[in-house]
């Protein structure tokens, strides 16, 4: 996102000529206007019929080509009036899609809370003469709107007040910022749409205003335009990509192994079988069909067609569960990418503290100014009592301000009634202050308020009074407190037309200093030291001052006595630094207090460019550079809607706890993937071994196609959805960071994938020869039985294994927590004792004895027990020492 600059000349505060009422609509008339024009919410484009969608999981290359193969047995069914075995593919491939179809549609359901919880996105009106809030579809036509600086507007709405007023109509035209006007005498020459009109899903950039609501829903602009909503779902992340690629290599291995053996068998069979040189076309057809269904089931097993429905599984999964530990993710990819983050940039005012702002000390320097006229007008804050209880609606510091008015029996609200502003100048964190003009008791006055260096630098001061003020503010900052300074001046009636006057910003008089306390989040040193030991790095990026970040860092953890005095800079002394120094200094740096935004977006740069993978949270608007440049941007819950909408993920309680929460959900979501890849590779590797080895050897298909389909719904759905959703663990948390760059499959995986392969198919092959041998050469249904149950058992053991991949425990530690692995396991027992005592024909097999299933699942649980052997003498990694 680029960063836009702003200009502040004479632009006061604008009113239209039309009367109005400030007090803003009354209940009785919200629910009339509600009647009236509808909810303010827009019809979301129209989705494709579930009939259509589940016809949709045809198409997939896999099913067709089963279909094929279906369909060419059902022929020859009608020839030899055999028809169970084909009665078993389409009931396999019917049971497949509609599976896959169901969970698919569970997870876009998962996926629209998204939508949801933009609807109930808070909005600023004027109600009753009060300043509330009600969510965004709660807004009404006749409404009157609070626009402030980075507030997305909620509504199409006409302006009647406006300040200064900025708007990026992107959205909607392209152009990044409109300057926006209340008075209608006032025109924009290149404005797409009339200069006092707001547009719903724009942005306020600068500026403030008030606006009545004229269109809601599907009657405001963007309503009515014509464009087509993409669903969540649909997004590719870096995980997808990679996965997909894999997935692609593997099927072209499987199609190229397929097609290699139907030539090389049908050569063989048309060399040495005499059936080629009579005249029975029939036998030769169906030869033909038998060497077409080994080369159908061999690319059955080899293609990897459930790797797309566990990646969207998982990820589905991930977002409800990361949004009851307050992480809302907005986009795809930061669900996996948090996993592999090595340095988090955090801010400090609620990320890390309560932001239960409150005024410890006000020290008055200057009696007899109008210090409760400064903190009242010089504000865009307000208090709303709900319930007996009072709460603040705008900037936590602000509302700290007004409560301290509250409790001193001030009352703002008469104040702001009685006098008159004029012009009013917001808070931009480049010039670290606020200001306002205002008629108080007939005499113009400039009220200023902000950061003490840069208001104190303004003021007519003594050397002995800055040196005084110093020392009381420095005592303030090493509690960790947030400071304030406030000033005023007189105006005459020539002066304060426009804030870029020359020598009006100077000459002023200091009023006050105010300390405001706001105490560390008691889980956050826990949370630090957690991300710490996971090896990431934790850096405090403020707009406070150095004292107050470096008390805070020391409260948290990040700073110790032996920190050297280069772990700390300000925004100011980082933008003179050279690009050279500044890339080795932000190695060692801990703390930058006086942070800027392009301060901050010049850290992420050069983190990235040493090769970090970088989280940075971020609230106002001025944020949302470095947010996009992040690897993951992280917004804040009480944060603008600009912010949000450039971030990745937001953290709806602010906490710095959701951050470290977070990392573990995406290592754990990075490691439940890896565990089905696992599980699955191993399945298919087995049975592409066996399948071969079988036609080698010259014995009936050791696995049917049913029987594959069944082997295929086991590995591809009902392992998904086991191994999906298994619980995170804080195991991960003990782990270096992954780097992006290095393959799923590492090099130590693909050794186990090869070794579990080879040994189950090693051990299934001699079974097999050993039953051939038995028979004189054949083998029977019920040997084929047993081969079949150890096979799927073997599968069913080694899931127990893929659970505790990359893990040191044993595999039954917490095992009763995870419910969905639990039922997967009951179903595949259950599910292979349905086919095995009621298959028959249609699968191939005949019931087997009470002692049988003993033996096959005692004999097989010892994959398992190698497993707990394995993970037992293992060698354990060593913890991370804390940074």
């Amino acid at each position: 996102m680029p960063t836009h600059h702003y200009t502040y000349a004479s632009m006061s505060i604008e009113t239209t000529l039309e009367k109005f009422d400030k007090a803003g609509l009354t209940d009785e008339q919200v629910v009339l206007s509600r009647n009236e024009h509808g909810a303010n919410i827009l019809t979301p484009p129209k989705r494709a019929s579930l009939w259509a969608l589940y016809i949709d999981k045809y198409r997939d290359p896999i099913i067709q080509i089963l279909i094929v193969a279906a369909a060419v047995s059902l022929i020859f069914s009608f020839i030899n009036g055999e028809f169970l075995e084909t009665l078993g593919i389409f009931l396999a491939i019917i049971l497949a899609t509609t599976i896959g179809f169901y969970f698919e549609r569970d997870a876009a359901r998962k996926f629209d809370v998204l939508t949801t919880l933009g609807e109930e996105q808070l909005v600023k009106v004027r109600r009753n003469g009060d300043t509330t809030t009600v969510a965004r579809k709660d807004v009404v036509v006749g409404d009157l709107i609070v626009i402030e600086v980075g507030d997305e507007i909620p509504a199409d709405a006409m302006l009647l007040q406006s300040a200064d007023l900025q708007i990026d109509e992107s959205t909607l035209t392209g152009e990044p910022i409109i300057n926006k006007h209340a008075s209608p005498n006032v025109h924009e020459e290149e404005a797409t749409y009339p200069t006092n009109m707001v547009l719903r899903s724009t942005m306020v950039m600068n500026g403030s205003g008030l606006a009545r609501v004229v269109a809601v829903g599907d009657g405001t602009e963007i309503g009515k335009v014509a464009r087509k909503a993409t669903e969540l779902t649909a997004v590719k992340t870096p995980l997808n990509q990679q996965l997909d690629r894999l997935a692609k290599l593997i099927s072209k291995v499987g199609f190229s192994v397929a097609i290699t053996a139907f030539s090389v068998f049908l050569v063989h069979d048309i060399l040495t079988n005499e059936l080629w040189q009579s005249n029975n076309y029939i036998g030769m057809a169906e030869v033909v069909l038998h060497y077409f269904m080994m080369a159908v089931t061999l690319l059955v097993m080899a293609v990897p067609e459930g790797l797309p429905m566990a990646v969207t599984l998982s990820l589905a999964l991930n977002m409800r569960r990361m949004l009851k530990s307050n992480n809302l993710v907005r986009k795809l990819h930061a669900c996996e990418t948090m996993g592999a983050v090595t340095v988090i940039c955090t801010d400090k005012t609620g990320t890390l503290t309560e932001n239960k702002m409150q005024v410890a000390e006000m020290r008055v320097l200057t009696p007899d100014t109008p210090l409760t006229n400064a903190i009242a007008l010089n504000s865009t804050a307000n208090l709303e009592t709900k319930n007996g209880a009072t709460t603040g609606i705008g900037s936590p510091t602000e509302v700290a301000l007004l409560l301290w008015l509250q409790a001193n029996n001030h009352n703002y609200r008469e104040l702001r009634k009685t006098e008159c502003m004029e012009n009013q100048l917001p808070f931009s964190t480049e010039r670290k202050y606020m200001a306002t003009i205002a008629r108080v008791n007939g005499e113009r006055l400039l009220f200023i308020k902000g950061a003490p260096e840069t208001v104190m630098a303004l003021c007519q001061l003594t050397d002995e009074e800055r040196t005084t003020n110093n020392h009381l503010l420095r005592g303030y900052q090493n509690k960790a407190m947030r400071t304030l300074a406030f000033a005023y001046k007189p105006l005459n009636n020539n002066e304060g037309k426009g804030f870029s006057e020359p020598n009006l910003m100077q000459g002023f008089t200091l009023q006050a200093l105010a300390a405001i306390s706001d105490p560390i989040r008691k889980d956050v040193p826990t949370a630090v030291k957690e991300c710490l030991n996971a090896g990431i790095e934790v850096k405090i990026v403020t707009g406070d001052t150095a004292a107050t970040a470096i008390e805070i860092a020391r409260q948290i953890g990040i700073w110790q006595k032996e920190t050297p005095l280069e772990a700390q800079i300000t925004g100011p002394d980082f933008a003179e630094l050279s690009d050279d120094t500044a890339y080795e200094r932000v190695k060692v740096l801990r703390v930058m207090s006086r942070a800027r935004p392009t301060d901050k977006q010049r850290l992420v740069n050069l983190l990235q460019q040493r090769g970090e993978v970088v989280a940075v949270t971020g609230d106002g608007t001025n944020d949302a550079p470095a947010l996009n440049h992040a690897h993951v941007g992280l917004s804040l819950g009480s944060g603008t809607n600009v912010a949000k909408e450039a971030s990745d993920m937001t953290l709806l309680d602010d906490s710095f706890g959701s951050i470290e929460r977070a990392v573990m959900w995406g290592r754990s979501l990075y490691n439940n993937i890896r565990r089905f890849l696992f599980f699955q590779l191993v399945v298919n590797l087995t049975a592409l071994l066996l399948v071969l080895g079988g036609a080698i050897i010259g014995t009936q298909m050791p696995l049917t196609v049913t029987q594959i389909l069944w082997v295929n719904l086991i590995m591809d759905t009902f392992a998904a959805m086991a191994l999906a959703s298994l619980p995170p663990t804080r195991e991960v948390m003990s782990e270096r960071p992954r780097k992006q760059s290095e393959p799923i499959i590492s090099p130590s995986m693909a050794k186990g994938i090869m070794f579990c392969g080879l040994v189950f198919f090693a051990m299934l092959f001699a079974m097999l020869i050993y039953f051939r041998n038995e028979r004189g050469g054949n083998v029977d249904t019920h040997q084929l039985t047993i081969f079949f149950t150890t096979f799927v058992m073997l599968q069913f053991w080694n899931l127990f294994n893929a659970k505790t991949l990359n893990s040191h425990h044993s595999t039954f530690r917490r095992l009763y927590a995870d419910r969905g692995l639990l039922l997967v396991l009951l179903l595949i027992v259950a599910g292979q004792w349905l086919i095995v005592t009621f298959g028959g024909r249609m699968f191939r097999t005949v019931p087997l004895s009470l002692a049988e299933w003993g033996c096959i699942i005692g004999a097989t649980s010892v994959v398992m027990w190698a497993g707990e052997v394995w993970r037992w003498f293992k060698p354990k990694p060593q913890s991370q020492p804390s940074v």
